[in-house]
């Protein structure tokens, strides 16, 4: 597999979706983490947008999975292969002549092992030379954060598989936390309490259009509260079923997810240097990622500390943005990010 000398990527490898930054180009691949193999054979049948339209619906011989988890790589073998797809869509032409080089994130919690897998998945699809960077720091500077600067900055990144909480100053990561709470448990929380409450059990992306459509952190007036008809299976008689789902419903069963992400916030803050707190509190915190987009969770978070709370304008590319913009930057993030010879060690 070729590509062109001197074609950088910046790679967000979400739990959720896969977004592929091209320099100069911006944002040209934003595909759901989905890939669907045939069960004995292990031959690809999809990836992506196709893959996940498969979810629930294949035929025995075909599985369709998710082969990242919590934000790191669950299956390295159906990883690469996605990922290798991903990227052969978006290298056409003249592009597959000379190997890319690629910068991929990863969250602020990964151990070593998993590090070496992200790295090694990114060679072996071809990358002329390979980076980590860490979710925070990608989407500050996704989100427009001066991150050399001698000032402290409060990120909290809310994706699919992980919310990363950090305060970023002189170009690294001073204190972070990383919670295996984000967007999938959110959609798994509703499925759970719909189960309990009505008896009926709803799939994965119905649970998801509930939290786009109806969802929200808090209530913040009787105006806030909507409804969503939603059809699933009855647990008692196994038949179809129509229900009607409140906001009220879903703010009940994101209520557990959405405190642990609040007291990593807090606990964050705590163990900050005094001085960069200040900095927080004059400038704000500010929230990235799908799941910052869950409605009233930025005014959540400011009853919570106390502290302005901002949605960045780009929350869902923020951090594929940061990654590819990153690729600029290797001399003031030297020491923040982790390169293939890691792989050496």
């Amino acid at each position: 597999m070729f590509f062109r000398l001197g074609k950088e990527m910046g790679v967000d490898l979400g739990t959720a979706t896969v977004l592929i930054y091209v320099k100069g180009q911006g944002i040209m691949l934003r595909e759901p983490s989905v890939i669907a193999m045939v069960r004995d054979t292990g031959e690809v049948k999809a990836v992506g947008e196709e893959a996940y339209r498969m979810l629930g619906r294949t035929p025995g011989n075909i599985v369709a999975v998710r082969p990242m988890r919590d934000g790191v790589i669950a299956d390295y073998d159906l990883t690469e292969k996605m990922l290798q797809a991903f990227v052969r869509k978006v290298l056409t032409g003249p592009s597959r002549l000379f190997k890319p080089q690629i910068m991929v994130c990863v969250p602020s919690g990964v151990t070593e092992v998993e590090r070496r897998a992200v790295l090694q998945a990114t060679r072996e699809v071809g990358a002329r030379k390979a980076f980590l960077i860490e979710e925070p720091l990608a989407a500050a500077i996704g989100a427009g954060v001066n991150i050399a600067e001698p000032t402290g900055s409060m990120i909290v990144d809310v994706g699919g598989g992980t919310t990363d909480i950090a305060i970023i100053s002189l170009g690294g990561i001073v204190v972070s936390e990383s919670l295996r709470i984000a967007g999938n448990e959110f959609d798994e929380s509703i499925i759970r309490h719909i189960r309990h409450k009505e008896n009926l059990l709803i799939g994965d992306r119905t649970a998801e259009a509930v939290k786009m459509e109806v969802g929200a952190a808090m209530l913040r007036g009787p105006g806030d509260d909507q409804a969503l008809e939603v059809r699933g299976r009855d647990l008692i008689n196994g038949l179809p079923k129509s229900i009607t789902v409140t906001t009220r419903d879903v703010v009940e069963a994101l209520k557990e997810p959405i405190a642990k992400i609040a007291d990593g916030v807090r606990r964050v803050l705590e163990q900050a240097p005094p001085e960069l707190v200040s900095d927080v509190i004059d400038r704000g915190i500010i929230m990235t990622g799908g799941g910052a987009l869950l409605r009233n969770f930025d005014e959540l978070l400011r009853q919570t500390t106390g502290i302005p709370v901002m949605v960045a304008e780009n929350a869902t590319d923020s951090v594929a943005l940061g990654t590819g913009q990153a690729l600029d930057m290797i001399h003031v993030l030297q020491d923040a990010l982790i390169s293939d010879n890691f792989l050496r060690r």
